[in-house]
């Protein structure tokens, strides 16, 4: 079975961008709006990618996979895309951390397979970081279980989930990763940039000065 056929990823483009005072995902970003980098980037990672979110002018990108119910935030979007595929293993990242490589990507997906992880997190400094995510799809009763009861942040709900799947969820350091050589980044930029979240335009520019190789 192929990383393609075990493996989905997924983009999460449906926020509201109320920082930003305009739509994030189409933004411009080192040639090209946010959200044909973030699905570049799943791309690179060896995954066919689509959209969650009420987002269909965002259909030339990716498919979109729309939320059951709207206005439920990031988790809602996250159950709607583990319902909507066969996979076992479903990979997240958002339309607003630009500097992911792909190859972290790749690792963490390989890590949450090798391992059987329910769900799989990177870390930086020693904080574990939402996002990007490597859910394991046998978590999605719980996931629904905690939107259904207005439970919506995803970092609580993965926890829930992995610990209702007998584990703890595993969380991978990345500056580990970097000194091991496993995950290199074509812009050398260092392991904490990569989780970069840009949410106003100040952000945007500064991620983007850091760019030297645009995806394409």
């Amino acid at each position: 079975m192929t990383q393609k056929e075990s493996a989905a990823g997924f983009v999460l483009a449906g926020g509201q961008s109320r920082r930003m005072g305009q739509d994030k995902a189409l933004l411009s970003f080192a040639g090209g709006p946010l959200i044909a980098r973030a699905v570049s980037t799943l791309r690179g990672a060896g995954l066919d990618v689509a959209i969650a979110g009420e987002r269909r002018d965002l259909a030339a990108y990716a498919p979109i996979v729309e939320d059951r119910v709207p206005a439920q935030g990031p988790l809602g979007g996250v159950c709607a895309a583990l319902e909507s595929v066969e996979a076992r293993w479903a990979v997240f990242t958002t339309v607003d951390t630009p500097l992911l490589p792909a190859e972290l990507i790749a690792y963490l997906l390989r890590h949450a397979q090798a391992a059987g992880s329910a769900v799989t997190v990177a870390s930086v400094a020693g904080e574990a970081q939402t996002f990007p995510a490597v859910l394991d799809r046998g978590v999605l009763p719980v996931l629904r279980s905690e939107l259904e009861a207005g439970r919506l942040k995803c970092f609580a709900a993965f926890e829930s989930a992995a610990e209702a799947m007998g584990q703890m969820m595993a969380v991978v350091p990345v500056e580990m990763l970097a000194q091991a050589g496993e995950v290199t980044d074509p812009d050398g930029l260092a392991a904490a940039q990569w989780f970069l979240n840009v949410n106003t335009p100040d952000e945007l520019r500064n991620a983007e000065s850091l760019v030297r190789h645009p995806i394409s």
